[in-house]
This record gives structure tokens, sequence and C-alpha cells, in this order.
């Protein structure tokens, strides 16, 4: 399953930022297709308005009698005459170069090379498809892609003017999408390495609670499997003998209740771990948490000391508090009694004989501290860290015992997280076992 979810974790991850590649260069070919086609654009506009000024300086000329007479190619006479003025085919500033052919165009669709002002060269073929398609077409920018050009058509001083562009000037676009192509092909492949590692490190947390879970529902199933059996057998032994009386069958029945309170127990454990959850789930989603009240910590410390201290006696086990009057916070009494009961109780089961038991309630700060130590032989560095895992037990037996069901420690922890606090051990040879709680103070 975690494998499968990993796939699709990396699956989804290439695919979105392969779309998102995708699109951001195919945006920057469209603006640079664009720019070059408005590149174009100007120089045909800008060939057209030169020839249209030169056409009236010329004609002011020859209404004065200065003008010069021009070879019938269009290029001027060679007595001194200046060289071509620049237009949108010569590169200026660093400009695109755009070779421009221009031609004049009468009303019968006749065209005149203007050599004066061409940087470039149709064919005759080509320049007879173009004028039958321009002749009686409207003045503006377009192009002719079946003969491959751009073209103008404007007219500028009485003069009706054509000029062509190579469609291919504004062709650098594919050039760009064939660089930015290759360059998404090695961005997705560092990506796909990226997401393979942090793939397994995203999984970490899924891989744990999964593993978790798993154990939980074994573990779950154990202890319920437990008593259910044993009621079950009490209850076929009582069957079996129908004639006997109540009172004769009491050792079955004692043992069955005795099985189905513990079962009860494990249930309610099971139940209060799920509300806590639940709660935790939807204040994480934004919903309000559960009204809390102010709680005098120390008298619930007191009172929860004072429930123990019998079964501490019975024990034989030393039972001591120090507790700091007036420590007050704002939480859910019935869950602070209970996570203050859970500590005292599980000291008391684990101490030595002979031992002792100490609490402890003080200020630390802003945060109420409450430390509950026995002593006794400490607990394993291997067990440690899980000493608040569901169901986990150092002894790992499953015979109901001193060992419980191994849930009482995870729900004081999620009490504690609950008030916005922690819960904490250590275990130490010299000072025995210790578990520490803090809590935000009112």
């Amino acid at each position: 399953m975690l494998k499968k979810l990993r796939i699709k974790f990396i699956v989804l991850n290439m695919a979105t930022v392969a779309v998102v590649l995708t699109v951001v260069f195919a945006a920057i070919c469209v603006v640079n297709h664009r720019q070059s086609v408005a590149t174009v654009d100007g120089a045909l506009n800008q060939a057209i308005a030169q020839a249209s000024e030169h056409q009236g300086r010329q004609m002011g000329k020859e209404a004065f009698g200065e003008g010069e007479p021009e070879s019938g190619n269009g290029q001027a006479a060679p007595d001194g005459v200046a060289a071509p003025p620049t237009i949108g085919g010569r590169e200026r500033s660093g400009e695109q170069v755009i070779p421009v052919a221009l031609f004049s165009m009468s009303l019968d669709g006749d065209m005149t090379a203007l050599s004066r002002f061409n940087t470039a060269s149709i064919s005759q073929d080509v320049l007879e498809q173009a004028g039958e398609q321009l002749v009686g077409a409207d003045e503006g920018f377009g192009s002719l892609s079946d003969l491959g050009l751009f073209y103008m058509k404007r007219q500028a001083g009485g003069v009706m003017y054509l000029a062509f562009a190579d469609m291919g000037s504004a062709s650098g676009w594919r050039a760009l999408a064939a660089t930015l192509a290759v360059v998404e092909i090695a961005a997705l492949a560092v990506f796909l390495v990226i997401s393979l590692f942090f793939s397994r490190w995203a999984l970490r947390p899924v891989a744990r609670a999964w593993t978790q879970q798993r154990r939980f529902v074994a573990d779950a199933s154990h202890d319920l499997k437990t008593p259910l059996t044993v009621i079950l057998a009490n209850t076929s032994i009582a069957l079996e003998h129908p004639e006997r009386s109540v009172a004769s069958q009491s050792q079955w029945l004692e043992s069955t209740q005795h099985e189905a309170e513990a079962m009860q127990g494990l249930v309610g454990d099971l139940l209060t771990l799920a509300k806590i959850d639940e709660e935790e789930a939807a204040a994480q989603s934004g919903a309000a948490r559960p009204a809390l009240e102010e709680v005098d910590l120390s008298d619930v410390i007191e009172g929860e000391v004072l429930q123990f201290e019998s079964v501490a006696f019975e024990r034989g086990v030393k039972l001591g508090s120090q507790v700091e009057p007036g420590i007050k916070l704002r939480g859910n009494e019935q869950r602070l009694r209970r996570l203050a009961g859970t500590l005292i109780d599980n000291a008391c089961k684990y101490v030595d004989d002979g031992g002792a038991v100490d609490v402890a309630l003080s200020r630390a700060g802003k945060q109420a501290k409450l430390e509950v130590r026995n002593t006794g032989a400490p607990i394993s560095p291997e067990d440690l860290p899980h000493v608040f895992d569901r169901f986990y037990r150092a002894d790992k037996a499953r015979t109901g015992g001193v060992g419980g069901h191994g849930l009482g420690l995870a729900i004081a922890r999620a009490i504690a997280e609950e008030h916005g606090g922690a819960l904490t051990a250590s275990s130490t040879q010299a000072e025995g076992i210790a578990f520490t709680a803090t809590l935000p103070l009112k």
C-alpha cells in the first residue's frame, strides 16, 4: 500500500511540475513570437514611412527643378548621391535585422520595386501570386502563409505601398522552444531525483502511522479476544449443568463478570482515546475546542493522592506528596484527574517492594509541573521511547496482571497534549522512574 502511495505521490508531483513548466515555457514562446511579429510590423512600417518621406522630398525638388533622375531599376544616379537610408533591414543598436522588400502598387495591381529601399528580393512568380492576393485586400499588416511572407499594405503620399518580409524573421521562437524543451527535460530529471528522495521522507509519518495502526488493531484484538474466550468458556461450563444452582456456578459467573469488567475498561479507554483524537482533529481543522473551565490543579492532585493512599498501604508502598497550593489553569477537570490518577497508579504498580512513590506539583515559570517518581528497576533504554505507545508494555506480556492493557500512559500523554502541555519519562538506576507533565497555567 505504501509503495503504491509513494508512486502516486511521485507521479502527481512530476505531472504538476511538467504542466507548470510547459505552461510557463509555452507562454514565453508565445510572447517571444508576438514580439518578433511586432518587430517585423515595425520594420515594414518604417520602410514605407522612409519611402513616403523620400517620395515627398523628390516631389518637392522636382517642383523647384532640383530633382535628380533615378535609373530604371530604382537605384540613384551615380554622381555623388548618398547611399540608401537605413531601413528595417539594417541593424541599429543591437536590434534584430529584418530584410524588407518594398514595392509600389498601381490601381490595376502592377507592382514596381523601390530598389533604393530594398534589403531583400522576391522571385517574380512569388511576387505575382502575392499581387493577385493583395490587389483587393484591405490596408494593414498581415501574412501570406502559403508564400511564407509577412506584408504591410499602406497608402502614403498618394502612393499605395507594399512591403514584404520573410516569415522566418519571426521564427526565433522555434529555437527558443527547442532550448526550453531541453531545459524542461533536464529540470524534470532533477526533480524526479528530488521527488524520489523527498517521497521517502514525506511518507515516513504515514509509514509509522500505518505500522502503529496495524499493531493497534492486532493488540486490541488480542486484548479483546482473551476476555471473550474466558466468558464463552465460563458460559459453556455453566450451560453444561443447567440443573445446578446459581450459587454452585458462582465461580464461573464471577470469572465472567471480572472479564466483562476488564473488557468494559478496555473499550472505555479506546473510546477516550478516540474522543481525544477526534477533538484534536476538529481543532486542527478550525472547529472550536470544547469549553474549558477553571481548574484548581492543586486540589485535583491532592484528591488523587488521597485516593491512592489505601492502595499504596496495601502494597506496602510509601506514598508522599509535595503540592504547592493555588495552582490553577483552564482545562477539563475530569481528564486532568485521569492524568494524575494514571501516573500515580502506574507508579504504585511498578514500584519495588517496600519502595516509595513521590508526587510533586509546583510552578515552573508560566507552567505547572507535575512529577510522579517511584523507586525500582529502571525502564530499559530500548523500551523508554515507547512507553507512551498504545498497547505497549515493556514486559510484552498479555496476561492482564499489573501490566494492564498498555493504554493508560497513552491516554495520559494525549490529555497533557490536549491541554497544550507535554508528558515525558525518564529512568535511571539511581533515581528510579519519573514521569513529568508540564501544563500551561491560566
